[in-house]
């Protein structure tokens, strides 16, 4: 497949090489008439339980090997959960369940929901449990607690995830772990030195050392977003110009106080709280365009500035039934409508989770994408991004591998990741789910907008969709 698209998307040039950033949303002109807030239309079902996001919080997320570097993931967590407590005012025997999300589980942790939650001071006859599904895990978290509450079986779930990119488990080689188990059955003097004598070997004694890739493909996900951008003719100037804007608007939204998720973290061991994301670093396109290709080198387009970078953060969000919430006195931000999730072949589109699962959402719930007031969109990679746009306004691609008429068209740019996005507040795997959810219903009430559409791509050629409905201010 990976030679047709290649093929296939030189015949889009229009919106390819050629075409740079402040153009990228090349449908935008079909959506211009639309304007924040116009639908009154309600996505509410008879007989369906309205649920409701109260809160959402983030410790700042911040580049691995920096002031979190010796804590351990579970204080991230349990700081996020401590924050929602703060922030809402509930009391710590409230939630009926607590769902968390994360990737590279601490080993001393594994069920870390149950752990953060002790040390958060929830109760603990609150069951929780941890989910993991990529880069999607915190978004999973919520729509089980959404799947609760809309059974019946839960009036309030707090979900969230972490993600500790500081100390991630490296591990003995299989030989040496083999020889290690070994040596507890072995019975004589003779016997534990010849496993001794073996485990002196090279072969035994190195490491097996994590990497972000795909174990059916073997392959980093940065060498199939490389891949995925000369299949779409995603040039690294018109990479460098999205990772240049993220970064930007990320500055300006922090500047003007509207990353109001974020929480002040006082981290043992260092001087003065941490309350800023500190992956933000807005540069010129002279200065990104002397870094070197991180992946497929020497020609490839992607690097450490037009990707996301390691992080260490955590988040959690309270989820309720409508009732609940306004018996309880609480003001919700918004209701949490439709969601689905997607996949894809891992090898040639890895990355669209996106591009698949926008049309799909929007029609589910009903509406159009004029209908939509913000965007929402997880920035893995900023060439990533633009091959989700480029699909969604590729006629080619939509007929061909979305089974659709012609084109849908991509979100505008002026409604999409306006306060910054994963390229430059930072990626936790495991909590980017919660930021992009909270940060749609944040939007939508400092826009005028009624409905918002997060979605994100994962490792696995995984994705997801949301529609996130304003609440009401009466």
């Amino acid at each position: 497949m990976a030679a047709a698209m290649q093929k296939a998307f030189s015949l889009t040039k229009s919106c390819g090489s050629s075409c740079a950033v402040r153009c990228l949303g090349t449908s935008a002109s079909q959506y211009a008439t639309a304007k924040a807030g116009v639908s009154k239309k309600t996505l509410a079902k008879p007989g369906i339980r309205n649920i409701v996001l109260v809160e959402g919080v983030r410790t700042p997320f911040l580049m691995s090997g920096t002031s979190y570097k010796n804590l351990m993931p579970h204080d991230l967590a349990r700081t996020a959960l401590q924050g929602l407590l703060r922030k809402t005012g509930i009391s710590n025997d409230m939630v009926d369940y607590i769902v968390y999300g994360t990737v590279i589980q601490e080993v001393k942790t594994s069920n870390i929901a149950r752990e953060a939650a002790l040390g958060a001071g929830f109760s603990n006859r609150i069951p929780s449990h941890t989910v993991t599904q990529a880069c999607i895990s915190s978004n999973q978290a919520i729509t089980t607690g959404i799947g609760m509450i809309a059974s019946g079986g839960c009036d309030s779930v707090v979900a969230g995830g972490v993600e500790f990119m500081s100390d991630v488990p490296i591990r003995h080689s299989r030989k040496m772990r083999k020889l290690m188990l070994s040596m507890n059955k072995a019975k004589t003097l003779p016997a534990r030195l010849q496993l001794v004598s073996q485990m002196l070997s090279a072969s035994a004694l190195t490491p097996e050392l994590p990497a972000v890739a795909e174990f059916s493909t073997g392959e980093t996900m940065g060498h199939s977003a490389d891949r995925l951008c000369a299949a779409f003719g995603i040039t690294r100037q018109e990479q460098d110009e999205f990772a240049v804007r993220s970064h930007t608007l990320a500055k300006t939204a922090t500047d003007k106080g509207l990353l109001t998720d974020k929480l002040a973290y006082k981290v043992p061991g260092v001087a003065a709280p941490v309350d800023k994301d500190n992956g933000i670093r807005p540069s010129s396109m002279q200065a990104m365009g002397k870094l070197r290709a991180a992946f497929v080198k020497p020609h490839g387009t992607i690097t450490a500035a037009n990707a996301s970078f390691l992080t260490d953060g955590a988040s959690a969000c309270l989820i309720m039934s409508e009732e609940k919430a306004l018996e309880l006195g609480l003001k919700p931000k918004a209701y949490l409508r439709d969601y689905l999730y997607v996949a894809q072949d891992p090898k040639d589109q890895l990355l669209l989770g996106p591009a698949y699962a926008t049309p799909r959402i929007v029609e589910k719930a009903g509406l159009t994408m004029s209908d939509i007031s913000v965007f929402e969109y997880h920035e893995a990679f900023a060439g990533q991004i633009m091959a989700n746009l480029k699909a969604l306004d590729s006629d080619f691609f939509c007929k061909s591998y979305m089974n659709r008429s012609a084109k849908y068209g991509a979100p505008p740019m002026e409604k999409l990741n306006l306060w910054g996005g994963s390229l430059s507040l930072g990626h936790p795997f495991g909590a980017t789910g919660v930021r992009l959810v909270t940060t749609a219903a944040n939007r939508l009430e400092a826009e005028d907008g009624q409905y918002a559409v997060v979605a994100a791509c994962a490792a696995g050629g995984l994705g997801h969709a949301m529609v996130v409905e304003r609440y009401p201010s009466k």
